[in-house]
């Protein structure tokens, strides 16, 4: 018998938008493409597979979320980009639709709509005094 977990809400293929917030020294970039989310046999380990353009950059990630261990603790996150970054997050559930996921750098905040098929995300990244700085607005439709 299969077990559901609180981060099948996101299991499935996501059409993704989102625009970054322009700063002083940045203009604000246009982002589109897809994410993926799907459980590897097991279900202990959640993949991630993004694949966005970010204005004229191409982004891919993949990345790997658990062990996912008891609902309510901390999941740890590791993410690889094309880039050759390597990023550690921790995943936290804000509630029955909403998600943080956080390194010591960036952060991102997920709410899924009560319909399951639409998720927003905000994300930020510390800035140079230590505050946070809002960074990226995404939406997200499922489409299966």
């Amino acid at each position: 018998m299969t077990t559901t977990h609180p981060l099948d809400l996101l299991v499935g293929h996501w059409n993704t938008t989102g625009q970054s917030v322009a700063g002083q020294a940045e203009q604000a970039i246009s982002i589109k493409g897809t994410d993926k989310y799907e459980w590897l046999p097991g279900r202990q380990f959640l993949v991630h597979t993004v694949d966005v353009w970010m204005g004229d950059d191409k982004v891919n990630v993949l990345e790997l979320i658990g062990p996912c261990g008891e609902p309510g603790s901390e999941i740890p996150m590791h993410s690889f980009s094309n880039d050759g970054r390597h990023d550690v997050m921790q995943a936290s559930s804000d509630g029955p639709r909403a998600w943080t996921f956080a390194s010591d750098e960036i952060r991102a905040h997920l709410t899924i709509e009560a319909d399951g098929r639409t998720m927003a995300a905000r994300w930020e990244r510390k800035a140079e005094s230590g505050s946070w700085a809002h960074w990226l607005d995404m939406q997200f439709v499922k489409t299966t």
